[in-house]
């Protein structure tokens, strides 16, 4: 198994203000972790999946979740932590000896192509490095405390990090294990290897590839499901 696919589902969704883990709501008719996972699986580069979930959801996603997924390629599923980072390092430590790239990406963004993550992870293989991002099109405000603008932030150069963010299996295992040890929580997967010197590519994303947090993103997601996306 060369490649292999971190699927993040720890989180419990307080911004979605739903009873239930939003990777969980339903979206055309299954869970939006379906949709993902199902992307991950049409993926040809892509060997096998680990899958994050809450400590608390592990017999859910296993016994209802996945029977309700085509997604074979699951291989193993693992308890998160209290952080993202925690949930990653431990989803790092179940992939096999042997795995040359490590994909890591948002259990709700059920939007991403299996073009754009078989992309990634040629990228990831070609420069060790690799995340998929989008060129900021708004105009950036620094604002202070008090809710007062400090500076308009000159956009040129500044894209927006999406995921998946793909790396070299080697090269994401000792960062992620150095930060570990130094107690590092970085905003992102590629923040820990940026940390760490290595330098980082970047692959063109696609605005669709929305991460669903908000009731409105939800609206947002009904649509484009409608639509076909």
């Amino acid at each position: 198994m060369k490649n292999v696919a971190i699927i993040t589902a720890a989180g419990i969704g307080k911004r979605m203000g739903s009873s239930q883990p939003k990777q969980y709501l339903e979206l055309g008719g299954k869970p939006i972790l379906c949709h993902t996972l199902e992307r991950f699986e049409a993926a040809k580069l892509v060997d096998a999946i680990v899958l994050v979930t809450d400590p608390n959801s592990l017999t859910l996603v296993k016994d209802q979740i996945l029977k309700k997924c085509r997604a074979p390629k699951v291989k193993w599923v693992v308890a998160g932590g209290e952080k993202r980072q925690d949930s990653v390092s431990r989803g790092l430590k179940a992939v096999p000896l042997g795995c040359e790239v490590v994909c890591v990406h948002d259990g709700v963004r059920p939007f991403v192509t299996p073009e754009l993550i078989d992309k990634s992870i040629e990228e990831a293989k070609a420069h060790g490095a690799c995340i998929v991002a989008i060129p900021m099109k708004d105009t950036i405000k620094r604002v202070d405390g008090g809710g007062r603008i400090v500076e308009t932030v000159e956009r040129a150069g500044l894209w927006r990090a999406q995921t998946p963010q793909t790396f070299r299996y080697d090269v994401f295992e000792s960062a992620m294990n150095q930060a570990m040890i130094e107690n590092f929580y970085g905003t992102d997967e590629a923040s820990l290897v940026e940390r760490y010197g290595h330098e980082i590519y970047v692959l063109a994303g696609d605005e669709k590839n929305i991460k669903i947090t908000t009731p409105e993103d939800m609206v947002i997601a009904e649509s484009m499901s409608l639509r076909g996306a």
